[in-house]
């Protein structure tokens, strides 16, 4: 797992608006391959909890491209570390 913690980027959505997210933290998946980026837009949701996103991208890549998380095997192994992580900092 990398810490990105503080690096951010920009995405404009599709009606021209303009995002800053904040990169939590990027990892590489040995199951699938893949290479993950853990992002948030700093909102919280109505229980007070920081609403976060996933995606797959191209860590070689010139561009940050985001890609959606494609199969139930990859959220499945998405939901274990972030478990993982939510353990560690309860301790």
């Amino acid at each position: 797992m990398n810490k990105e913690k503080g690096k951010t980027f920009t995405i404009t959505d599709n009606t021209g608006k303009t995002i800053s997210y904040e990169i939590l933290f990027t990892f590489e998946s040995e199951e699938t391959k893949k290479n993950y980026i853990v992002f948030t837009d700093n909102e919280v949701d109505e229980d007070g909890s920081l609403l976060t996103y996933v995606a797959t991208y191209d860590k070689d890549g010139e561009k940050l491209e985001l890609k959606d998380i494609e199969t139930e095997k990859e959220w499945n192994i998405i939901e274990n570390l972030l478990a993982q992580i939510e353990d560690k900092i309860g301790e």
